[in-house]
């Protein structure tokens, strides 16, 4: 509405669609030829059609000025949801992530692992060596939610004394393969939380399996220690592993394990962890081989490097203090892990 007095305010006009219509206004009059006519007769008044190409300049001119106000709103939002979409992958972005945190897995994971470990037989002590590889893919479902796959196929050579192989001889084989899927929650950037379950199947012959269907529940919580590190944390993590079905004549299991898990960042990209494995042990299922307790509590160190940001390599040794449920006399663990 406009105040008494007042002139209309008058938009201003782009520099291109102003100087069209000024040159469509100044036009000459001009004949137009007539087909089949000998002659050129006058053309009326070219204003009508003028009038008409001036509604066509300016429904092309609001026409490119919406289709660049999409564009543009388009632009935005692209804008506006890369860093969500970056924060997604936030999890696994850390400068020095080993491939070894829980709780930062990276997209994918590939590792390679040998492990050699002793324990105690019925005669003398049997010894493991296992050569085993993972895969891990995580999806991230939001900024602060991840599904993390895992699949483990373990190969094993072991010289077990039983009744199938009296000698002691060195059998080896595809031991029990496992597939784990576990659910991660950042809390903040410093908590975070996380539960999964594992199926282990009997897919290890004897004695280089269980001869068991076995679940594993896990869960736990990690905790950033930046005062030390920015790749220093705490994690301690529950698992529960027991057997649900298989051979009735193999021994049922039922054990809590449990990992207190302290790494600590080292100057260029090396790093020590303080029980990195969930190997104290308490046994609720059928006794093993030695066992007169219950407890087994070791003493677990890993030390490593992160080599490139690709590539980390770690090894890792275990001695018990505590085995009234032996669990291993010795273990020693090699990892090569290569993620992307």
């Amino acid at each position: 509405m406009l105040r008494r007095g007042s002139t209309p305010r008058i938009a201003r006009r782009p520099p291109v669609l102003h100087w069209s219509l000024t040159i469509l206004d100044n036009l000459p009059t001009f004949q137009l030829p007539v087909v089949g006519a000998p002659q050129f007769v006058a053309c009326s008044d070219h204003r009508p059609t003028l009038a008409v190409i001036r509604r066509l300049l300016r429904m092309k001119y609001w026409l490119n000025y919406a289709r660049q106000r999409g564009l543009v709103l388009g632009a935005l939002a692209m804008i506006s949801w890369s860093p969500i979409a970056s924060a997604q992958t936030s999890s696994a972005a850390t400068a020095d992530n080993t491939g070894l945190d829980f709780f930062r897995p990276p997209t994918n994971l590939l590792q390679l692992q040998y492990e050699y470990r002793t324990a105690p037989g019925s005669t003398r002590d049997v010894t493991t060596d296992t050569l085993n590889l993972r895969y891990d893919h995580a999806f991230y479902l939001s900024p602060t939610w991840t599904v993390v796959s895992r699949i483990d196929l373990p190969l094993l050579a072991r010289n077990t004394i039983n009744a199938s192989n009296p000698n002691g001889d060195y059998l080896s084989g595809l031991g029990d393969v496992d597939v784990q899927a576990a659910v991660i929650h950042d809390l903040d950037t410093r908590w975070a939380v996380g539960f999964g379950l594992r199926l282990i199947t009997p897919t290890g012959a004897d004695p280089l399996g269980s001869g068991k269907w076995r679940t594993m529940p896990i869960i736990g919580f990690r905790v950033a220690l930046p005062e030390l590190s920015k790749a220093s944390y705490f994690e301690p993590i529950f698992r529960y592993d027991f057997s649900v079905a298989g051979d009735p004549t193999r021994r049922n299991i039922s054990n809590l394990q449990f990992g207190p898990t302290l790494n600590v960042g080292l100057p260029k990209r090396w790093f020590v962890t303080f029980f990195p494995s969930q190997d104290i042990r308490y046994n609720f299922g059928d006794p093993v081989t030695g066992q007169t307790g219950r407890l087994f509590l070791p003493l677990d160190v890993r030390f490593g490097k992160k080599i490139s940001d690709q590539i980390a390599a770690s090894i890792e040794v275990g001695v018990p203090i505590i085995k009234d449920y032996p669990v291993y006399n010795f273990k020693g663990q090699l990892r090569l892990n290569v993620t992307w």
